[in-house]
């Protein structure tokens, strides 16, 4: 468990500087747990946070602060993706689960993609550009990926960095005045 811990703080110093590299066309489409397709390229021009999830998490009531951020900058245009993941064996089995348990606990009616995979080999594409790319790997549940309008990567956050802490809503509001796409 003081592993876990140590990794979750760790993982709230991350950097928050912006990287150069863009992200490519075509690599951010995920399944809709709702069905359909959530693909990214849709929300070129907007800024997003990528956000992976897991239901069974002590970080899961985050999911309260990512549905606040997302109803007071919506219509500005932040996109808010939360990714459910079971990469630290924390996610519940099915997608069918997760949506349920999402609207049930948490009325989320914010962008959420099937359960998938974002570490190792199997990577999804766009965790995987991430990882090569900018030297980002979510290191435990709800970190945070702040991609800019122009599709760079501008912030990331840890764990422990809420939804609407202030640094993270500076960081949007800087994102949506940003007229550099």
């Amino acid at each position: 468990m003081i592993r876990l811990v140590a990794l979750a703080l760790s993982a709230a110093t991350l950097a928050t500087a912006a990287f150069a590299e863009v992200m490519p066309r075509g690599i951010g489409s995920f399944a809709n747990i709702d069905g359909g397709t959530l693909d990214m390229d849709d929300w070129r021009g907007r800024p997003i946070l990528l956000v992976n999830t897991a239901s069974q998490c002590g970080f899961t009531p985050q999911y309260n602060g990512l549905q606040d951020l997302y109803d007071t900058y919506r219509d500005a245009g932040l996109v808010v993706l939360a990714v459910p993941s079971d990469a630290f064996d924390q996610e519940l089995s099915t997608n069918a689960e997760v949506a349920e348990f999402c609207n049930l606990h948490y009325a989320t009616d914010l962008p959420m993609a099937e359960i998938t995979t974002i570490l190792g080999q199997d990577a999804h594409p766009l965790y995987a550009w991430l990882r090569d790319s900018a030297g980002f790997t979510p290191r435990w549940n709800f970190n945070k990926v702040l991609i800019g309008r122009n599709g760079a990567v501008r912030a990331t956050y840890g764990s422990t960095v809420r939804p609407m802490s202030k640094t993270l809503r500076r960081d949007v509001e800087a994102e949506l005045l940003n007229e550099d796409t």
